[in-house]
């Protein structure tokens, strides 16, 4: 099983600081709480995210994981990548006055993994889904990570998945914001 650490720390961190919840809105589901059970069939599409306080001036890149696959007590092929999407933007939300600002963040560029939403195996458990944020670095450049062509990225590159790796490589800090949802 790949090192994972990256992920027990993150999840860690919003027990410790709520006010590291990363927001998203899955299908019909809004302001999903870090375990919230979604149904798979409300998570075929990537959630909408929101953060705050964000800078308008960075770029930032959400990754997601399913750490529990094929089964949560048995995770040989886990995590599995579900999401690499770069170069997102953050655009201030309307809000309460007395309320932090928070910021959506969108991306018009291509992924380098393109969003798979929950397919657990028949008689699984629930499986996690979590979401991490980051800032990006000035001199990341997606395209080098992603596929030709707009390719997705095959399953064979999903399964196993080491985000310690991949922060190494892509040369990402600590994580700013997390969640995650349940879903089988």
């Amino acid at each position: 099983m790949p090192s994972n650490d990256s992920v027990k720390i993150a999840l860690a961190l919003i027990e410790r600081d709520k006010s590291k919840i990363l927001g998203l809105k899955v299908g019909t589901h809004t302001n999903v709480q870090p375990g919230t059970f979604i149904p798979k069939a409300d998570a075929q599409s990537p959630p909408a995210l929101t953060f705050g306080p964000l800078s308008p001036e960075a770029t930032y890149m959400v990754v997601a994981l399913d750490i529990d696959a094929p089964f949560p007590s048995f995770g040989v092929l886990g995590p599995i990548l579900h999401w690499i999407q770069p170069d997102l933007k953050a655009t201030p939300v309307d809000g309460p006055p007395s309320s932090p600002q928070q910021y959506s963040l969108s991306s018009t560029t291509p992924f380098v993994a393109n969003y798979i939403g929950p397919a657990p195996p028949p008689g699984s458990g629930p499986h996690r889904y979590v979401f991490f944020l980051y800032e990006q670095p000035p001199s990341f450049e997606g395209h080098r990570f992603a596929p030709p062509n707009g390719q997705k990225l095959s399953n064979g590159r999903r399964i196993r998945y080491s985000l310690d790796e991949w922060e190494e490589e892509a040369r990402l800090e600590r994580v700013l914001a997390v969640n995650y949802f349940k879903s089988n």
